[in-house]
């Protein structure tokens, strides 16, 4: 599996997920540049997502929702505010109604994405900053790490073909 390292601290209110990948950076890169590839990697397997906008520059919104198995639906979206082609990329990512509305009840993380060539593949590192422990404890007690980790854990399969 890609995920190899998990960690999160409240002192510094994040969550950091680290993940190898037997494949270019700028395969990895494009995953996440191509809405239809995103889709089959964003979310646990349980709860596949569908985007409907994708735009990975700053200043551009990727907007989405994810079917759970009752056919409930979940949105979010990220408001990208970097991008380091096929470095890296930021956004602040947040939970939204199906309008794509933000939810102020619900945590907002400062997200970054780096990728960088490691022994012959890509390792990637996902790094979220919460406002607060309290924000960040949150997002864990929702299942977070464990939804991160089975998402991330589709790539390899995405990889393969």
């Amino acid at each position: 599996m890609p995920v190899t390292d998990v960690h999160h601290d409240l002192d510094t209110r994040t969550l950091t997920i680290v993940a190898d990948f037997a494949a270019p950076v700028e395969r990895i890169w494009q995953i996440y540049a191509d809405p239809r590839q995103l889709e089959k990697i964003w979310g646990p397997p349980e709860y596949p997502a569908t985007v409907v906008d994708h735009d990975l520059r700053p200043g551009g919104r990727v907007t989405y929702y994810m079917t759970g198995p009752d056919g409930e639906k979940y949105a979010g979206l990220w408001q990208v505010t970097a991008v380091d082609e096929p470095h890296s990329f930021s956004f602040d990512d947040a939970f939204a109604d199906l309008e794509f509305t933000p939810d102020p009840n619900l945590p907002v993380a400062k997200a970054v994405f780096t990728f960088r060539a490691h022994e012959g593949g890509t390792r990637s590192t996902f790094a979220c900053t919460y406002a607060s422990a309290e924000a960040l404890q949150q997002v864990l007690d929702m299942g977070m790490i464990e939804g991160a980790t089975a998402a991330t854990n589709q790539i390899d399969d995405l990889l393969a073909g």
